[in-house]
C-alpha cells in the first residue's frame, strides 16, 4: 500500500498565510506536486468547500482540513508546522499543527482506516508534542508511521468494555453504586477526522468520570453496530452527529443529547456530564420511538411555518405521490396508441373483455396488446386525481388524511373537477382530518380515532362539500380552461410556452419545476387526437426540463478550463441525465455557480419552450426525454428545440463565467458542497 505521508508533504516553521483559504491551497498544491492529485484547484475546491461546512480546528493548536475529491488519486497526508498561527475555528485559538488529509472519492477502506487513526493520535497530547519538537521532515514521517502503526489510543468499541469491567461493582455493594452506562454515535459529512476524534474524545472524558461509555462510528471506513444489549442496559444516549444516524431506531426512548460531531471533540467532558443529568431527568428529551420518529421531525420542522410555506409543502408531497401513477400510465397509453393507432381509445374495453389469444379481434395481435396496454395505461391514470388529494391530505394529517383524500379526489374526478378539484379535496380532507386528530376522546375511542372515526368524518365533510358545493363551479372553471388550452395557438401559445420553459429551468427540481410539470402532467389524460393541447404543454415541458443538464455538459465540452474537475466529472453523468429529462442533472453546476448557472439555464429553456409550442410538438408520456420517442409528436422539432435551447444556454454559461465579474474563490467555495 501507498505511503500516506513522505517527506515531500511536511512544511516546517513556515508562514503559509492569514486564512484557512491560504494554508489549504499550499498544501493541496504540495499533494498535487507529488503527483496524487490531478490539479490544485479542484482539490482545494473541496477541501475549502468542507472546511466552510464545519470547520476543523480541534483543541491542542490543532487544525485537521480534510477531503474526498475527484482530483485525488492517491491518499495523501500534507503536513504543516506553521511558524505563523491560523484560525481554523477551534474554541481555544489558532493553530500550528496542520494535517491536510486528501482521500479518493472512492477510497479504500485499509487507507480510511490509516486516517481515522492518525486522526485519534491527534488527541494524545505526546503524540502532539513530538511533533512541535521533531526536527527534520523525515522526524514527522516517522512519527506519523509509528502512529498509523499503532492501535488507536481508545478504541471505541473495544475501550468501553474495559471501563464496564473496572467500574464492576464489587462483592456486598450497593446497585447504586454501579457506574453509569451510556452509549453513543458519532458521524461526520465526510467520515474521515471527526468521526473517530469525537467517539474517542467522549471515551477519554467517561473513563476520567468514571461512567462506562461505548461508541458507534458511522465513518467512512465502515461502522459495528453497538450491540442490542448494551443499547438495552444505557442509560442515555449521545449524538454527536452531522449527518442523520443510521438505524436510530434502536435508541428509540432513551434520554438523547444531540450536538454536532465538533463539540464532542471539543466538550466531551460537558456532553457526558449533560447525559448523565439527562438519564436523571424524567423530562429529558428522548429519542422517538419507531413509528413516532416522523412525525416528530416533522412537527419540529413544522414550527415557525407560515400558511403558504404549509400549503407548498402539502401540493408538493402530493405531486411526488402523484408522478408514479402517471409516469407508468402515460407510457402504457403512449405504447397503446403507437400498437393499436389513435382508434383504439373507442374500441379498448370491447376488445380487451371481449378478445384473448386464442381469439384475436380484427386487426390482429398488435391491435389486442395495444388495447391491453391503453387500457391498464387507463387505469393507472385514473388514479391521478385521488392520488394527489389523497396524499395532499397525509402530508396535512398523516395516516388518517390518505382515505378522505383519496375519497374526496375521486369525487372530483366524477364531477369532472380535474386536478383543481383534487387539490382543494385533498387540502380540505386533510385539515378536516388534522382538526378531527386534535379532539380530546375517552381513552376507549382512542383506537378508532385514526382508523374508523377520523377517515369517516373527514370524509363526509371534505366530499360532502365537494358534491354540495364546491364541485359544480370547480368543474366549471376546469371546462374554460381546457378551452382556453384548446383554443391556444400563435402568438399566445408561444408566450404560454416560453412562461413553462422559463419555470422548468428556475429551480431545476424544486417547487417551480414542479408546479409546471404538475399542471402538464395533470392535464394528460384529457389529450386526444381531437384535443392535442395538454399533449403540447407535455412535450414543452419536458423539452424545456432537459436542457439545464445537457447544456452544462456541453458546457463543460467546450470550455473545460471554466469548470472544476468535479463539475466535469459531473457534466460526463448530466448527459444522460439530461437525455432521460432529468432536470435535477443540472443542481451540482447550479449549487456551485447559482448567479451564472441558473440564468442561462432559463433563457434556453425559455428558447425551447417557445419553439415546441410554436411547431406543435407533442408528448403523450409524461417522463422519458429521448427514450420515449415514439410518444413524441413532430420528433425532428423536438430534437431541434432542445439542440438550439442547449448550445444557447452552454454558450450563455461560459460567457457569464468568462466576462461577468467574479468574487474571490474563498467566498465561491462554500456553496459547491452540494456538488461534492
Amino acid at each position: 500500500m501507498t505511503q500516506l505521508i513522505t517527506t515531500q508533504l511536511v512544511t516546517l516553521d513556515q508562514n503559509l498565510g492569514d486564512s484557512p483559504a491560504d494554508v489549504i491551497r499550499v498544501l493541496a498544491g504540495k499533494v498535487a506536486a507529488t503527483g496524487r492529485a490531478s490539479e490544485v484547484e479542484g482539490l482545494f475546491t473541496d477541501a475549502f468547500a468542507r472546511e466552510q461546512k464545519t470547520a476543523t480546528g480541534v483543541p491542542g493548536g490543532i487544525a485537521i482540513p480534510h477531503c474526498r475529491s475527484a482530483a485525488v488519486q492517491e491518499p495523501a497526508l500534507a503536513m504543516a508546522r506553521l511558524s505563523h498561527k491560523v484560525d481554523f475555528g477551534a474554541k481555544d485559538g489558532p493553530a500550528d499543527l496542520i494535517f491536510f488529509i486528501a482521500a479518493p472519492d472512492g477510497a479504500d477502506q485499509e487507507h480510511l482506516k490509516l486516517l481515522s487513526k492518525l486522526a485519534r493520535s491527534l488527541i494524545k497530547k505526546d503524540f502532539t508534542a513530538a511533533l512541535r519538537a521533531a526536527a527534520t521532515e523525515q522526524d514527522i514521517v516517522d512519527l506519523v508511521d509509528g502512529a498509523l502503526a499503532d492501535k488507536p489510543a481508545a478504541a471505541p468499541a473495544e475501550a468501553a468494555p474495559a471501563a464496564a469491567t473496572s467500574g464492576a461493582v464489587a462483592a456486598g455493594t450497593t446497585a447504586a453504586a454501579a457506574p453509569k452506562r451510556i452509549v453513543a454515535v458519532t458521524a461526520c459529512p465526510t467520515g474521515i477526522a471527526h468521526t473517530y476524534m469525537a467517539a474517542d474524545s467522549l471515551v477519554a472524558a467517561a473513563k476520567e468520570m468514571g461512567v462506562d461509555l461505548q461508541v458507534e462510528t458511522q465513518g467512512s471506513s465502515g461502522a459495528k453496530p453497538l450491540d442490542p444489549a448494551v443499547i438495552a442496559a444505557a442509560d442515555a444516549v449521545i449524538f454527536a452527529v452531522d449527518v442523520d444516524v443510521r438505524g436510530k431506531e434502536r435508541f428509540a426512548g432513551k434520554p438523547v443529547i444531540n450536538a454536532p460531531v465538533k463539540r464532542g471533540i471539543d466538550e466531551p467532558t460537558k456532553m457526558v456530564q449533560e447525559a448523565l443529568a439527562a438519564a436523571e431527568d424524567p423530562r429529558a428529551r428522548r429519542v422517538p420511538h419507531a413509528g413516532a420518529e416522523e412525525q416528530a421531525e416533522r412537527a419540529e420542522e413544522e414550527k415557525g411555518e407560515h400558511i403558504g410555506q404549509k400549503l407548498k409543502r402539502a401540493l408538493l408531497t402530493g405531486v411526488s405521490y402523484m408522478i408514479p401513477f402517471v409516469a407508468g400510465g402515460g407510457l402504457l397509453i403512449a405504447l397503446g396508441f403507437l400498437l393499436g393507432g389513435y382508434d383504439i381509445t373507442e374500441v379498448a374495453d370491447k376488445v380487451v373483455l371481449e378478445n384473448n389469444f386464442g381469439n384475436l379481434p380484427e386487426g390482429g395481435l398488435a391491435i389486442y396488446l395495444g388495447a391491453v396496454l391503453f387500457k391498464i395505461g387507463a387505469l393507472s391514470m385514473s388514479f391521478l386525481v385521488p392520488a394527489l388529494a389523497g396524499y395532499i391530505a397525509y402530508a396535512i394529517a398523516d395516516r388518517p388524511g390518505i382515505a378522505p383524500g383519496f375519497v374526496a379526489g375521486a369525487v372530483s374526478g366524477f364531477m369532472g373537477a380535474g386536478f383543481l378539484g383534487g387539490i382543494v379535496g385533498g387540502l380540505l380532507a386533510g385539515y378536516v382530518a388534522h382538526l378531527i386528530g386534535t379532539w380530546q376522546v375517552p381513552r376507549w375511542l382512542r383506537g378508532l380515532m385514526p382508523v374508523v372515526i377520523i377517515p369517516l368524518l373527514a370524509s363526509i365533510v371534505a366530499s360532502g362539500l365537494m358534491f354540495l358545493v364546491l364541485g359544480g363551479p370547480i368543474a366549471g372553471l376546469t371546462v374554460a380552461l381546457n378551452n382556453w388550452l384548446t383554443g391556444m395557438s400563435g402568438a399566445s401559445a408561444v408566450v404560454l410556452g416560453i412562461i413553462l420553459g422559463l419555470m422548468m429551468c428556475f429551480d431545476l427540481g424544486g417547487p417551480v419545476n414542479k408546479v409546471a410539470y404538475a399542471f402538464a402532467v395533470a392535464g394528460l389524460s384529457a389529450g386526444s387526437a381531437d384535443n392535442q393541447a395538454p399533449w403540447l404543454i407535455m412535450g414543452t415541458v419536458m423539452a424545456a426540463g432537459m436542457v439545464p443538464p445537457l447544456a452544462m455538459a456541453l458546457a463543460t465540452v467546450l470550455n473545460k478550463k471554466l469548470f472544476t474537475l468535479n463539475e466535469r466529472e459531473n457534466g460526463k453523468a448530466a448527459w444522460l441525465l439530461g437525455a432521460s429529462f432529468i432536470s435535477e442533472g443540472a443542481i451540482p453546476f447550479a449549487a456551485a455557480d447559482p448567479l451564472r448557472v441558473i440564468p442561462a439555464s432559463m433563457v434556453g429553456g425559455a428558447l425551447t419552450g417557445a419553439l415546441c409550442m410554436a411547431t406543435g410538438v407533442t408528448s403523450q408520456a409524461p417522463h422519458g426525454g429521448f427514450f420515449v420517442f415514439f410518444a413524441i409528436g413532430n420528433l425532428p422539432m423536438f430534437i431541434i428545440a432542445i439542440v438550439a435551447g442547449m448550445v444557447v444556454s452552454a454558450l450563455a454559461v461560459i460567457a457569464l463565467k468568462r466576462f461577468a465579474v467574479k468574487k474571490p474563490v474563498e467566498a465561491e467555495a462554500a456553496p459547491a458542497t452540494a456538488s461534492v
